[in-house]
């Protein structure tokens, strides 16, 4: 191997012990002075890797052979597990699926300057069937209609028969879908993908084509959603608008005692087992008393609704996604919550707009992947909230703001990790933020 020349080149082979887990589901191994990350191996694994990109201190490589197994390795329980690129931890146990992710979340803190040292309180998932909303793809292959997810590094979709994340009847439902559209050629190449949102309960599944389709040729599919007996909404998106053929574009979610609906294009946890632990958990996380809360990236109010149900005070949820807001005020009258305001803006132009509580405010933040940012930081720390409560879904990202409001003079005090991708990467974080200076 060029490992024993002392010379290393993309295509080569070598042999890596792995250390650690880092995130994005890739192991971490040392080849001299080098790290090597290397994708879908796991701490303890001996595996030999073929170089892929190299650079002065560290390389990626692609898993070739597992030499020696991590005592926590098993057989992936799903048989795509190989190919797909949605499960990086399938073949490793979930309990040390979770000592990963945790170790993970505390050097994405560490190496941003704002290590915890307390507890982690962990929320584990069941493993199978937890997601409500799936975004599947379509690709023509020969004579077959593939639909399913990307093949890891690929654009090419492995057709999966039966996705373990899915519950039965979403599984099927895309099956049934797929046959009935695998007989029309014409169409199927106008075809790119399969939107899916049930309800926690399953008693609703609302399904969206994704299309290159005119509004005129849409509506010709409406007999897809009138005839199965699975879907209980069923539209179609042609290019930037979605035209509604059978059915409500909604499912229902019972959270702490309310009632909240969401539009199969809005926002939404995505893990039917911790829905409401996680609310539960953020609504008590956030101090009681004050003027007024701030929900920052309120979706449809599933933080928003049980704090104003509990508190009594002003609640301003700001949500940038029409449908979202136009969800979470339906929710909000429907639950009588009167002191609810939803603003449909973006977030760093509502702060700057809003006075500031007089009685002391608390701030609520659940940011998408990309995490709040510089500005929405500042503005949230210019107006000194008596406490902050983050709920982040990456970890850098979420080191990286927690810094810049160490900076500011707050810090964690609560950290809890939220499982609610299993056998993925991802990972949900919930932290509370005090002031402490």
């Amino acid at each position: 191997m060029s490992e024993a020349r002392g010379v290393l080149g993309r295509g080569d082979m070598v042999e890596l012990l792995i250390e650690k887990g880092v995130y994005r589901g890739r192991g971490l191994g040392r080849l001299g002075g080098r790290v090597v990350f290397v994708p879908r191996a796991f701490p303890g694994d001996l595996v030999r890797a073929q170089l892929s990109e190299l650079h002065a201190d560290w390389a990626e490589a692609q898993l070739v052979e597992v030499l020696a197994a991590a005592p926590a390795r098993r057989e992936a329980p799903c048989r795509y597990a190989s190919l797909c690129g949605g499960c990086a931890y399938q073949a490793l146990d979930t309990g040390e699926q979770l000592r990963v992710k945790e170790s993970v979340l505390r050097e994405s803190l560490a190496r941003a300057g704002v290590p915890h040292h307390g507890a982690v309180v962990v929320h584990r998932s069941p493993e199978q069937g937890w997601r409500m909303r799936a975004g599947l793809h379509f690709e023509r292959a020969q004579d077959a209609l593939r639909l399913g997810l990307r093949q890891e590094g690929s654009r090419r979709v492995v057709d999966v028969e039966r996705c373990l994340q899915l519950s039965p009847r979403m599984n099927e439902a895309a099956r049934e879908l797929r046959a009935a559209l695998a007989g029309r050629p014409a169409l199927a190449r106008q075809l790119r993908g399969l939107d899916l949102l049930e309800s926690p309960e399953g008693d609703a599944l609302v399904a969206v084509l994704d299309t290159t389709l005119s509004p005129s040729e849409a509506r010709g599919l409406a007999a897809l959603g009138r005839e199965s007996r699975l879907l209980s909404g069923l539209g179609v998106r042609c290019g930037e608008r979605l035209v509604w053929l059978h059915g409500a574009p909604h499912v229902e979610a019972q959270v702490l005692g309310l009632t909240l609906r969401t539009h199969v294009h809005s926002f939404f946890q995505g893990n039917r087992f911790l829905l409401e632990t996680l609310a539960r958990e953020v609504r008590d996380l956030v101090p009681s008393g004050g003027e007024r809360i701030l929900d920052l990236y309120s979706g449809v109010g599933l933080f928003a609704l049980p704090l104003a149900a509990r508190e009594g005070c002003e609640v301003i949820a700001v949500e940038l996604a029409r449908r979202a807001a136009e969800d979470a005020r339906a929710n909000a009258e429907r639950a009588g919550l009167t002191r609810v305001r939803v603003m449909t803006a973006d977030v760093a132009r509502a702060l700057m707009e809003l006075p500031r509580g007089a009685g002391g405010e608390r701030v609520l933040l659940d940011p998408p992947r990309t995490g709040a940012g510089a500005e929405v930081v500042e503005l949230v720390a210019d107006r000194e909230p008596v406490a902050i409560v983050y709920v982040s879904c990456d970890p850098p990202t979420l080191a990286r703001d927690l810094a810049r409001f160490a900076a500011r003079g707050y810090r964690a005090d609560t950290v809890a990790l939220f499982d609610l991708f299993p056998d993925t990467f991802h990972l949900e974080t919930v932290v509370r933020l005090s002031r402490t200076s």
